[in-house]
């Protein structure tokens, strides 16, 4: 065998063995922030922010962008996981993709629930009504904690869910046939207004995503 076949025999080997030595899943800081953003999803369902000194660093923020707010260490934090679901009864939060990464994990996730308080002056009344809405949250971990955490959610869906109406400029009108929603006798249509979403035309798992 001349010098030049055991060079390029010899490093096909080197490349070979470097391709079998990588892991074929995660990785162990891949993994504890996958756990991370389970175990933050289950904190935004319950409503319960015992654990938000164990998940998240002293200074960290975490931006509600539907409402533009942002919430900047452990309390504001803990107040924004506990009001966000608590009008709410028979929540679910089911995480339908979920990425990451070593330095953190994006999840896409659909919320489910029955509308049984008032949600302070938006709503002051209880409308008993369903809202699915379908969102993304972002987490940036370092050190094993959450430094940063993001929620985007579109609230028009919420709105229109629990009977509000949004009227256009020239006369449109946006609102869902909440009587074709629960299976009631329509009332007579305003023949100047267009049903722009119908409940009608989209399966229940993906109305107004």
């Amino acid at each position: 065998m001349t010098a030049k076949r055991v060079v390029v025999l010899t490093s096909a080997l080197v490349v070979f063995a470097g391709c079998s030595s990588r892991p074929s899943g995660p990785t162990q800081v891949e993994a504890e922030n996958e756990i991370a953003m389970r175990t933050l999803v289950d904190m935004m369902m319950s409503a319960d922010a015992q654990d938000v000194a164990g998940l998240f660093h002293p200074d960290a923020v975490y931006d509600d962008f539907a409402n533009h707010q942002q919430y900047q260490g452990l309390e504001e934090i803990a107040g924004y996981i506990q009001g966000g679901s608590s009008w709410a009864t028979g929540v679910s939060i089911d995480i339908i993709e979920l990425h990451v990464s070593d330095s953190g994990a994006v999840a896409e996730w659909i919320f489910t629930g029955i509308q049984e308080q008032a949600i302070g002056s938006f709503l002051p009344v209880v409308t008993g009504r369903e809202v699915v809405l379908n969102g993304v949250t972002i987490i940036e971990v370092d050190a094993g904690r959450i430094r940063r955490a993001a929620d985007y959610v579109d609230g028009l869906p919420m709105v229109l869910q629990l009977g509000g109406e949004v009227h256009m400029p020239g006369g449109g009108l946006l609102k869902l046939d909440l009587a074709e929603a629960v299976g009631e006798d329509a009332a007579p249509e305003d023949p100047g207004a267009d049903t722009l979403i119908g409940t009608d035309t989209l399966p229940p798992s993906q109305e107004l995503r």
